[in-house]
């Protein structure tokens, strides 16, 4: 993947109140096929998503939004098949929008998630 796109989506991301990151070294995954190193996003305990070195983020949604991101064509099911789990190919500057936007949508969702929570 081009570092610098994954840079301008980084800058983005950890730029939100309580996001931090974390990287993992990949390794063999559910089903015997290969996970790719990669970066994960937080907010919090919470993962917003990640994006594996080969340039495909992935991210769980509610299944509601995880079909209508891919009924729109904003995102495609995930290669391995993971229930509500949607991927984004991050292949050129014009993608970089479009991964953020659905980073936003998580932390949006989850944010509020932990407001609901602390008012509880």
């Amino acid at each position: 993947m081009n570092d610098e796109l994954l840079a301008s989506i980084e800058r983005e991301v950890l730029g939100w109140p309580g996001v931090s990151k974390e990287t993992g070294r990949g390794g063999p995954g559910q089903g015997g096929f290969w996970v790719p190193p990669f970066t994960v996003y937080r907010f919090g305990r919470r993962a917003l998503g990640h994006i594996h070195d080969t340039g495909v983020a992935d991210l769980t949604f509610p299944r509601e939004i995880h079909d209508e991101l891919i009924s729109g064509g904003r995102a495609k099911p995930h290669g391995a098949g993971f229930a509500s789990v949607v991927s984004y190919h991050i292949r050129e500057l014009e993608d970089v929008p479009e991964v953020v936007e659905l980073f936003r949508m998580n932390y949006e969702r989850v944010k509020a998630s932990a407001e609901r929570r602390r008012k509880a």
